[in-house]
């Protein structure tokens, strides 16, 4: 995971035109200094006073122009020794000799006059444009598409500063294995294929959202000290045709004059869906001509020059068969979740600037975050120093841990949203119901903590079950007991109130998927032989599911299927009863606890489990042999 002081540098771009505005500047002061300096010296005055200073002697030069007189006084005129005026008697020319001043004519071209009338604004006026329209193209502001259009958008990293390396990374240590090989072709090009292998030409890093595929590609930059040239798959594709092709064309092109380097595109699938997946949505698009162009460059470009190209995508299942294979993006990296003791190494990545508690085990803390990315394990740990910083302590504890948690996976608590007693006690008796239920089952996870506390959008409370271990399989017994789990608060409610109410959809939702994937998924149901009637989820990597699926099996089979489900469902329901039937003293028990505390931690819940095992462990002593 990234360090917080590692921040990647631009390079910076090249100064372009700077002779040309300055010239222009240069020129555009001359201007106005003239303009200043003439409105300074020279005097407008009439042709009426104009006549009168000549009568009294005081004109000494004048040059005659078609529409104006300027001349020289023998005396200022508000300190202004020059004059203009306009020219009006035709005549004038005896009366200056009659008064001995001397003059002349200044004839002007009519052509210049009129050739700079137009086209000097003309040429102002596109000056002014390609100014402005390089200052937006530059800056990305609204005019950047007009004059950089074609031109690739990919920012470009010098990973020499500071920079992000392999030792920022944890989590993923077989992802970081695989990648070590890019690291040593890019420091070292020519020896590296010394035995005859080639690099390969795309390396496509495959994971949920928040794993760490941007920050791996980051590290490999940085450990090989080349640019980085960093771009989104949504950036190649604008609303022109064509563009999104000139950009790839134009991104290789500044990556070879770079080389070695990386080019990182992320989000690939923005850019390599693939063609004709929706066969009503027309022909050729902008899309498939970009991405043909991105497939052409992959066959075009060596990769004995030292440009390897990454990228990442949380939906690979979407990407173009063409994209996938050998010879274009030909190694894919999976950057999966990280497991328990990565996970432990990614939250000491992140703590390292946090001061923590000397009673605080990350160990404890990643047991709690099954499927916790690292992303999710960074903000984690943030929320755990905000809660710290709300209650001015001098270090983050594992409570502060466990509240960011509960905060993270539970919401945020309601303590406004106030319930009557009636439905207090029910919630209280539903909570209890879930958390017994999961005390009795042998292989169920443990019960961390159960609160009546409202929390989030629509939870009136909550169950919280801690894993012991990461589990990647499991089996039909285990499945039931998460089932009688999920249905213990109602089971709880028709047991002590004799009716049902809606505060179990969430629970009735999550028992019916599970109890449906068993029977279509798993095929733990004999009667429905060892067959899978329905497949995996399209969504490879925790995304929404499809809801277009094709059913491939009789209405005789789906009438099976729904008996199936209904009778997985109910039987699971009847175990939860039975186990609250016979502990209803302790569910009364706990229930009252919880209208009381509100919240039970482990210490409360294995308190009340160590009753039940001793009036167990007296009834099997009071049973006759």
């Amino acid at each position: 995971m990234p360090n917080k002081d590692s921040k990647p540098k631009r390079l910076k771009p090249k100064p372009r035109l700077g002779i040309l505005y300055l010239l222009a500047a240069v020129v555009a002061a001359s201007l106005l200094l003239q303009v200043w300096q003439s409105s300074e010296t020279v005097a407008p005055i009439p042709y009426s006073q104009f006549e009168q200073l000549l009568e009294d002697g005081k004109v000494k030069e004048v040059v005659v122009t078609d529409d104006a007189l300027r001349g020289e006084l023998t005396d200022p005129i508000d300190g202004k020794t020059r004059f203009v005026t306009n020219q009006v008697d035709p005549d004038l020319a005896k009366d200056l000799r009659a008064h001995g001043v001397k003059y002349s004519k200044e004839q002007q071209s009519v052509f210049g006059r009129a050739l700079a009338s137009w086209l000097l604004p003309l040429l102002l006026l596109i000056g002014f444009w390609l100014f402005l329209s390089r200052r937006m193209a530059g800056t990305g502001g609204p005019g950047a598409g007009l004059m950089s259009v074609g031109k690739s958008k990919a920012k470009v990293y010098m990973e020499t500063d500071t920079r992000v390396t392999f030792s920022d990374v944890a989590g993923v240590d077989e992802a970081k294995q695989e990648l070590q090989e890019v690291v040593a072709f890019l420091k070292d090009p020519k020896s590296y294929g010394r035995l005859g292998a080639r690099m390969p030409r795309g390396i496509l890093l495959v994971g949920a959202p928040g794993t760490g595929k941007t920050l791996l590609a980051r590290a490999v930059a940085g450990e090989s000290g080349v640019p980085f040239f960093s771009i989104s798959g949504s950036e190649f594709v604008e609303m022109f045709v064509g563009v999104g092709a000139a950009r790839v064309r134009d991104l290789f092109d500044q990556a070879r004059q770079q080389a070695p380097c990386i080019i990182f595109i992320d989000e690939l699938d923005a850019l390599g869906r693939a063609r004709n997946a929706q066969p009503f949505s027309g022909g050729m698009d902008e899309k498939e001509q970009t991405l043909n162009q991105l497939l052409v460059e992959l066959d075009g470009f060596d990769p004995s020059t030292g440009i390897v190209l990454l990228a990442a995508t949380n939906r690979p299942e979407i990407l173009d068969p063409a994209l996938l294979r050998a010879g274009r993006f030909d190694r894919q990296v999976l950057v999966d979740r990280p497991d328990r003791p990565g996970r432990t190494q990614i939250l000491k990545v992140h703590a390292k600037n946090v001061a923590l508690a000397s009673e605080v085990d990350l160990q404890a803390v990643a047991s709690l975050t099954p499927g916790f990315t690292g992303a999710d394990l960074a903000n984690l740990v943030n929320e755990a120093a905000l809660v710290a910083t709300r209650r001015d302590a001098e270090a983050v504890n594992m409570e502060d841990f466990t509240a960011a948690i509960e905060r993270i996976v539970a919401g945020l608590e309601k303590k406004n949203r106030l319930l009557n007693p009636r439905e207090r006690k029910v919630v209280a008796y539903h909570e209890m119901g879930h958390a017994l239920v999961a005390l009795m089952c042998k292989q169920c996870d443990p019960v961390h903590k159960v609160s009546i506390i409202p929390r989030g959008v629509g939870a009136l409370g909550y169950t919280m079950q801690r894993p012991t271990e990461d589990r990647f399989l499991m089996t039909r017994e285990e499945l039931e007991e998460k089932m009688a789990v999920l249905l213990g608060g109602r089971a709880a409610e028709q047991l002590v109130f004799g009716h049902l109410s809606t505060g179990a959809a969430d629970d009735l939702a999550k028992v019916t998927d599970v109890a449906r994937s068993m029977v279509t998924r798993y095929a733990m149901v004999p009667e429905l032989g060892h067959v899978s009637y329905e497949s995996e989820s399209s969504a490879f990597l925790g995304g929404p599911a499809s809801p277009f699926r094709t059913r491939e099996y009789s209405d005789d089979t789906a009438r099976e299927i729904d008996t199936a489900v209904r009778a997985m469902v109910q039987g699971s329901f009847d175990m939860a009863l039975t186990i609250l039937r016979e502990q209803r003293d302790a569910l009364e028990e706990g229930a009252g606890q919880l209208l009381e505390k509100e919240t039970l931690g482990e210490t409360e819940l294995n308190a009340l489990y160590d009753k039940i095992e001793q009036k167990r462990s007296i009834a099997l002593e009071a049973t006759p042999a």
